[in-house]
């Protein structure tokens, strides 16, 4: 696959800015950017196609720094729980399911999008067996750190599950795994990767509890194309990785579209399953500060073997006392890398990012999505949480994502949330944590907020100035291209 296409964008303009540019595109890379009018047409290569922009914004390729690609790609397989306002209202939705489209024999129900933590009424195993019958039922929470499970389907999957029909953190990310184990078909992932380019993204990092070294590759030869990927690895396969010589950075096909990508460790659970690690009680529970999956030990163990054979790491930390042990270890190693969520922070562990080189990982459309649980589950706290401005402030290096399929892969939608901290009809939730619109674009750009003469040609290109539009015409921004290494992905022009 030829990815050096040459092309001339004429009467561009740069994020923030008037003027007209013109940028030419030659060999995957940005080879010269100067006023409209400047490069003539014999400065150019002969193939090089002129495409007139005619004011549109320009500005480098937007990442997804946190998906889980195949759960993205399966989530239209699942029926939607989101609307649930109850268990009850979910074992309605759960049956009318079953009256639309009865299950084949050997196959599962699936269900994606409970959130739980604000039901009035408490899920059971009963409950759920009522509904499904001989069925095997399983639903997945939004946030994918929980599943309520029928009792034909545990038997199915060989796991046990008490009177409330729940499953949380590792047993059920397993369980999540075997039911992802039947991949959608290469085609489901090509449409889900050119749909993200037609959103302007250029790269996802792939935390997909999977064999991504091997299966990206494999998918981009079968012309999975659109996005380049970071594939990442479990502590599962790290072994694995590290007899093969994988690196963090190294080229995994011909093309270079993906590169093997950071070790995910998770040390705690999450907000709305009630097992982020946090320094307080969860109320109503005063035993209960969540849960320590990984620990301290075991997490430096884990960096230091990793860190010998150049894989660099990404750990999952969303309580404000999993964040603060994470930097502890960090601190501990001197090693540079990347914190995940970071959703919860002590006021103290704030600058410590910085300081110690960390990068904030973040998904600010979550902050949307459980600001009513986290009022309820971290009371009190709430200045604290999903804090990105004080993060930005305190000079950290803050990249956003979605953490699809808990979010939408789409980063017009963070980037909204990010500076705004509002959705919808409801006011700003501690809009004193708005990230600037640059610092929210420059985090979805991996850090670049305008394009370069010698940078890669990963390109975004928009209607209207991300830096002047408000929060709802954010979230519906037009993209009117995306290129990747020079080669179009998208293109509406």
């Amino acid at each position: 696959m030829n990815l050096a296409v040459n092309t001339v964008l004429r009467n561009a303009r740069r994020y923030g800015g008037d003027d007209r540019i013109d940028i030419l595109l030659s060999g995957g890379r940005v080879a010269r950017i100067a006023p409209a009018g400047a490069i003539p047409a014999d400065g150019v290569p002969d193939d090089a196609e002129p495409v007139d922009l005619d004011g549109r914004f320009v500005g480098p390729g937007l990442w997804d720094s946190h998906v889980h690609f195949t759960q993205w790609v399966t989530q239209s397989r699942r029926f939607d729980l989101s609307p649930a306002r109850s268990a009850a209202e979910a074992l309605a939705l759960t049956a009318r399911e079953l009256r639309r489209a009865p299950v084949p024999p050997g196959e599962t129900l699936t269900g994606y999008g409970f959130r739980d933590a604000l039901w009035p009424d408490a899920p059971t195993r009963a409950g759920l067996d009522a509904v499904a019958g001989n069925v095997p039922v399983v639903l997945a929470s939004g946030d994918l750190h929980c599943g309520w499970i029928s009792s034909v389907a545990a038997a199915r999957l060989g796991v046990t599950v008490d009177d409330t029909g729940l499953l949380r953190e590792l047993p059920w990310i397993s369980v999540l795994h075997d039911l992802s184990a039947r991949r959608p078909p290469t085609g489901a992932y090509a449409s889900a990767a050119a749909a993200a380019a037609r959103r302007g993204v250029v790269g996802i990092v792939d935390f997909e509890n999977a064999d991504n070294a091997g299966e990206w590759p494999a998918r981009v030869a079968d012309g999975v194309t659109s996005l380049r990927v970071e594939a990442s690895v479990w502590p599962d396969r790290l072994d694995d990785a590290l007899a093969a010589g994988l690196r963090t950075g190294l080229p995994l096909d011909p093309d270079g579209l993906v590169t093997f990508g950071r070790l995910k460790v998770v040390v705690d659970g999450s907000l709305n399953t009630g097992t982020a690690l946090c320094w307080q009680p969860y109320p109503g529970s005063p035993s209960s500060h969540g849960m320590s999956l990984v620990s301290p030990a075991e997490l430096t163990g884990l960096l230091v073997r990793a860190d010998a054979g150049g894989i660099r790491p990404a750990v999952h930390a969303i309580g404000d006392r999993a964040n603060t042990e994470v930097l502890d270890v960090f601190e501990r190693l001197g090693l540079p890398g990347v914190i995940e969520h970071a959703q919860l922070l002590r006021a103290a562990d704030v600058p410590r990012f910085a300081a110690l080189g960390l990068v904030a990982s973040v998904q600010p459309e979550h902050a949307m999505d459980d600001r009513d649980v986290a009022d309820r589950l971290w009371a009190g706290r709430t200045g604290r949480a999903f804090a990105y401005g004080s993060l930005h402030a305190a000079g950290a290096t803050v990249r956003l994502g979605s953490d699809a399929p808990v979010a939408p892969l789409d980063p017009w939608q963070a980037i909204a949330s990010a500076t705004s901290r509002s959705r919808d009809d409801r006011d700003a939730w501690h809009p004193e944590q708005c990230l600037p619109p640059e610092a929210a674009m420059a985090g979805s750009a991996r850090g670049r907020l305008h394009l370069t003469a010698g940078d890669v040609a990963d390109v975004t290109i928009v209607d209207d100035d991300p830096l002047r539009a408000g929060r709802d015409r954010l979230r519906a921004m037009p993209v009117a291209g995306t290129l990747v290494a020079g080669r179009w992905t998208w293109r509406d022009l």
